[in-house]
C-alpha cells in the first residue's frame, strides 16, 4: 500500500491570514498602538453621539427626527457590532496593558513614585495614568447603567420597542433624580479619562515629538472638558426645559398589538 501524506488542516488565523494581526498583539508596544486606535475611534463616536443628543436642546420635533433617521439606517447594526467589538478590545488591552505595567516596574519605583510626604505624613498620591484603569471602570459601570436605560429594555418607566418615542424616553431618563446623579459621576470621570487618555492614545500610536506633544496634550484636555461640559449640560439642563416638562406631563400614548393565535 502507498503511503499518503495528509496534511495539517489550516488554522483560522491562516485562511483568513490573521497572522499579523497575533504578532501586532504579542507585544507591549503592538497592544498599545491597538489601544490607542481603539481609543481615537471611540473619542470620534463620543462627538457623534454628543452632537445627536445635544439635538435634545432643539425640541421633539428635531430629537425625533434624528433618532428616526439614525434607527431607519441598514447600516446601523453592523455600526453597532463595530462599536461593540470597539469597546471590547480597548477594555480587554486595557486589562492587559495594566497587567503588563505592573509586571515592569519594580516595587521601589512604584514606591518612589507614589508616595509624598506632606505635614510629616507619607501620602500615596499615584499619578495620572495610575487612574486610568479605574476612571475607565467607573466609564464601563456608566456605560451599562446607559445601555439599561435606553437598549437593555429592563427599566419598567421606558417604553420600547418600534412605538417608543426617542425624545420622551431620553427626557424621562435625564429627569430620573437617580439617573441624573448616576450620569453625573460617570460624566466627571469620563472627563478624567479624556483628559489623559487623548494625549496618551497619540503617543501609542507614535505621534509623539517634543515639539508637538504639549500641544497635543492642551488639545487633549480641551477636548475631555468640552465631551464633559455637553453631556453634564444635558443632565444638568435639559430637565428645566419648558418643552421637556411639558413633554413629561403628557406621555405618549403606547397602542399595544397582540397577535391572534
Amino acid at each position: 500500500m502507498g503511503s499518503s501524506t495528509v496534511e495539517p488542516k489550516s488554522s483560522v488565523v491562516e485562511k483568513l491570514n490573521l497572522k499579523w494581526a497575533l504578532q501586532l498583539l504579542s507585544s507591549s508596544i503592538g497592544r498599545k498602538f491597538v489601544m490607542g486606535i481603539t481609543g481615537l475611534l471611540l473619542c470620534g463616536f463620543l462627538v457623534a453621539h454628543l452632537a445627536g443628543n445635544l439635538l435634545l436642546f432643539a425640541g421633539k420635533a428635531q430629537f425625533d427626527h434624528y433618532a428616526h433617521t439614525l434607527h431607519s439606517q441598514e447600516w446601523l447594526p453592523l455600526a453597532e457590532a463595530g462599536l461593540f467589538v470597539l469597546f471590547l478590545a480597548h477594555i480587554y488591552l486595557a486589562f492587559v496593558t495594566t497587567k503588563d505595567n505592573k509586571s515592569a516596574r519594580s516595587v521601589e519605583y512604584a514606591v518612589k513614585q507614589s508616595k509624598i510626604k506632606v505635614l510629616g505624613r507619607v501620602l500615596d498620591i499615584s499619578p495620572p495614568g495610575n487612574w486610568m484603569f479605574v476612571s475607565g471602570a467607573v466609564v464601563l459601570g456608566f456605560l451599562i447603567v446607559h445601555l439599561i436605560d435606553l437598549r437593555l429594555g429592563m427599566r419598567p418607566d421606558i417604553a420600547y420597542g418600534e412605538e417608543a418615542d426617542a425624545f420622551h424616553n431620553t427626557a424621562s431618563v435625564v429627569s430620573n433624580s437617580y439617573s441624573r446623579l448616576v450620569y453625573a459621576v460617570g460624566i466627571l470621570f469620563l472627563g478624567f479619562h479624556l483628559s489623559h487618555g487623548f494625549s496618551s492614545a497619540f503617543q501609542s500610536v507614535g505621534l509623539s515629538h517634543r515639539k508637538y506633544t504639549p500641544t497635543i496634550k492642551l488639545l487633549g484636555k480641551i477636548f475631555a472638558i468640552l465631551i464633559a461640559v455637553g453631556f453634564a449640560a444635558i443632565v444638568i439642563f435639559v430637565p428645566m426645559m419648558k418643552h421637556v416638562q411639558d413633554e413629561l406631563k403628557n406621555p405618549p400614548v403606547v397602542i399595544e398589538t397582540h397577535k391572534l393565535d
